[in-house]
């Protein structure tokens, strides 16, 4: 009987090919329509610049007949998607894209699609994964895919930019990125000439009737003036900084109630923890409420895969210049509320995973966060553990008592309705779903550092 194959549902769309996987490797199944493109692809040069440039994942061809190509393709850690990104992520990716689709221009090609799921990152960078987005190119036609970049990447950076950082998480309702009307609305008026560039005027040109579609279709664009273009949005888009607003996690680290002692205490914990989980190069380690990633870092001294996820796009933005600034690789900064985590989204709800759905994680790292949960959220501890056994194999988490002035903070605007918010309560709860391993009070503080394994 023929092996059912594990297709990757988020390439359904595409007639040219699709992802699947076999034995935990990556195939690329390339349809005959598209041997033409993907020769030339190949032979002309392009695809060894851009694996050189570091701009596209790499491959070897392990089949060939009449029907298909099999590729097997690097394989990217942990996939990612634009609304888990920052500014500064969802910008790199942006003028990846451009960069791309310039240097496809050179060797007679161009993008037919700008779709930001066509990025991911890899070292600490971004990385364009889609082999089968290169066409040819037809002299005197416009860029097709303008539309799409301009929804998957300018509309949220100019949103994050002059509206809410918050803004980017519009892209889990559009998965095909923010429309162009609805962005213009949001933007009421700024941004600039960027904004009237590529949002306002763009939407208005397309609130046109058909016939007006119809002329602009044979309207002649020169391959110069398609490069031009490009130029000027690489330039747009270079231009456009962070916004910086005060928020609630940013300084955290310098108001915490530990001190020298009990900090210090606490990082020899978890180092001790990950040596006892047995962590390798290739395992993904979770580290949830990362806040600027100081543990995260801790973690990536074990050579893994660590995703630095938090609530707070300050910290996150902060995490990932700081990853910039000293090249670090394996550390990958995400957005993620912890009481709505990334659900199943797209077409049946198969094409962009849950953050349950990409696995496997080898540790979970919970560092002062169940307070949060449990208490800002009225999240009973059962429900939280439940959660965390359904994440990864191991847990690392801190329990933080209702004594700790970190509580006695959520406490002080709210009725106190939580008479279950106690260590043996807590123990009790997690002990369903978890083997304790290893527990210890964290000296000069009140808290409890624990090492669990799934039942």
């Amino acid at each position: 009987m023929k092996k059912k194959m594990d297709k990757d549902f988020a390439s359904f769309r595409d007639p040219a090919g699709f992802i699947y996987y076999e034995k935990g490797r990556v195939k690329r199944r390339i349809n005959s329509c598209y041997f033409k493109q993907y020769e030339h692809f190949m032979n002309s040069g392009l695809y060894d610049e851009l694996v050189q440039l570091g701009y596209l994942v790499s491959h070897r061809e392990v089949e060939r007949n009449d029907d298909y190509i099999t590729l097997e393709v690097e394989k990217i850690p942990f996939i990612t998607y634009p609304y888990e990104w920052c500014f500064e992520e969802l910008k790199d990716a942006a003028i990846l894209t451009l960069n791309i689709l310039e240097l496809a221009l050179k060797y007679g090609m161009i993008l037919k699609d700008a779709s930001g799921y066509n990025v991911q990152f890899l070292n600490g960078k971004p990385i364009f994964i889609d082999t089968l987005s290169f066409d040819f190119y037809e002299e005197g036609l416009p860029w097709g895919a303008y539309g799409q970049f301009c929804r998957h990447f300018m509309a949220p950076l100019l949103l994050m930019k002059y509206v809410d950082e918050r803004s980017n998480c519009l892209l889990k309702n559009y998965i095909d990125g923010i429309p162009i009307d609805l962005a213009n609305n949001l933007l009421h008026g700024r941004g600039g000439f960027t904004a009237k560039c590529h949002i306002k005027w763009h939407s208005k040109s397309i609130a046109k009737n058909n016939d007006h579609v119809v002329q602009m279709k044979q309207i002649h664009v020169s391959k110069s003036s398609i490069i031009n273009m490009t130029d000027m949005m690489i330039r747009q888009i270079g231009k456009l900084k962070h916004k910086v607003v005060a928020s609630e996690w940013e300084d955290y680290y310098q108001h915490t109630n530990y001190n020298e002692q009990s900090d210090k205490d606490k990082e020899q914990l978890v180092i001790s923890y990950l040596e006892k989980v047995h962590i390798k190069e290739k395992d993904v380690v979770f580290d949830l409420g990362a806040n600027e990633g100081k543990y995260s870092r801790i973690a990536s001294c074990k050579k893994c895969m660590v995703v630095s996820w938090d609530i707070d796009f300050n910290c996150i933005h902060n995490n990932y210049m700081l990853l910039k600034k000293n090249q670090e690789k394996n550390i990958l900064p995400l957005y993620l509320d912890c009481t709505n985590p990334t659900p199943d989204l797209g077409f049946g709800c198969l094409e962009r995973k849950s953050l349950n759905r990409r696995g496997p994680v080898k540790c979970v790292m919970a560092l002062a966060l169940i307070h949060h949960i449990a208490i800002s959220n009225n999240v009973f501890f059962e429900e939280i553990a439940e959660w965390f056994s359904k994440l990864g194999e191991y847990l690392i988490i801190e329990f933080v008592p209702k004594e700790d002035s970190q509580v006695q903070k959520l406490l002080m605007t709210r009725k106190d309705i939580f008479d279950w918010y106690n260590e043996t309560i807590f123990d009790n709860s997690f002990s369903k779903y978890f083997d304790i391993i290893k527990k210890d009070n964290i000296k000069d503080s009140k808290r409890v550092l624990y090492l669990m394994k799934v039942k």
